[in-house]
């Protein structure tokens, strides 16, 4: 019993790592077109771990650990019945520099899963990953830790907001966010915290939309917005755009 209460200590502790601007951006009266926005105020700035890993879950000097273990021992199993696959891989001790790399680590993660490599993000903290289906449809979003090759579900909307592979998995929240109705709410969520970003290509995940942020015609990061409540999430957790490999 303490090893369980342990383990979901340190999964909502790596949840909610980096998190910043999270806010009931939500649409009055919960249709998906029309009607206005509200946009909060972001209550709390807190600038991540340097690392871009989860502050008492990852160790960014001397490679990846999970409460002081080994192995990938996080998995959806933990949180409930009927949810398989693991949520984590441990690393292999190499460093992981190109997007090649990356795609081979992600790779290896998402086949846990029954899941292909879409796009490939490099970050200054960490690459990113777009995990899909067999059908080719958006399924989740991970990270790997350019340090030793650990990857993992991204944290944030990926880990709090995926219905199918998140930490509320078999929820079924109505879908009231339309694509369109997203890219404005995030838009509208830039514009009133003073960032001259544009918030463009929404994909649809369950539970939820991510979206590149670009400034000058080029990508500088990415947000998610919730598609039931219209809450966004901005992605602090990645440092600074470097390059993108398509699939």
């Amino acid at each position: 019993m303490i090893r369980k209460r342990v383990t979901a200590t340190a999964m909502a502790a790596l949840a909610l790592a980096g998190a910043v601007a999270i806010g009931g951006c939500a649409e009055n009266g919960g249709g998906t077109g029309g009607g206005s926005v509200r946009t909060p105020s972001v209550t709390s700035t807190p600038t991540g771990p340097s690392s871009g890993w989860g502050p008492q879950v990852w160790r960014s000097e001397g490679g990846s650990t999970m409460m002081g273990g080994a192995s990938g021992s996080w998995a959806p199993g933990m949180m409930g019945a009927g949810m398989t696959g693991n949520w984590w891989l441990a690393g292999n001790g190499e460093r992981v520099q190109t997007l090649g790399q990356a795609r081979q680590r992600a790779t290896a993660f998402a086949d846990r899963l029954g899941l292909t490599v879409g796009e490939i993000m490099q970050f200054s903290r960490n690459f990113y990953a777009e995990l899909r289906s067999a059908d080719g449809r958006p399924a989740t979003e991970a990270l790997v830790n350019p340090a030793d090759g650990a990857a993992q579900i991204e944290y944030g909307p990926a880990m709090m907001w995926n219905t199918v592979y998140g930490m509320h998995y078999g929820s079924r929240s109505a879908v009231r966010v339309s694509a369109a109705r997203a890219q404005s709410i995030a838009q509208q969520w830039l514009q009133t915290h003073g960032s001259a970003q544009t918030a463009v290509e929404p994909e649809s995940y369950p539970g939820y939309y991510t979206l590149h942020t670009r400034q000058s015609g080029k990508i500088t990061g990415m947000l998610s917005v919730n598609s039931s409540t219209g809450q966004v999430w901005y992605h602090s957790w990645h440092g600074s755009y470097i390059a993108t490999s398509q699939r």
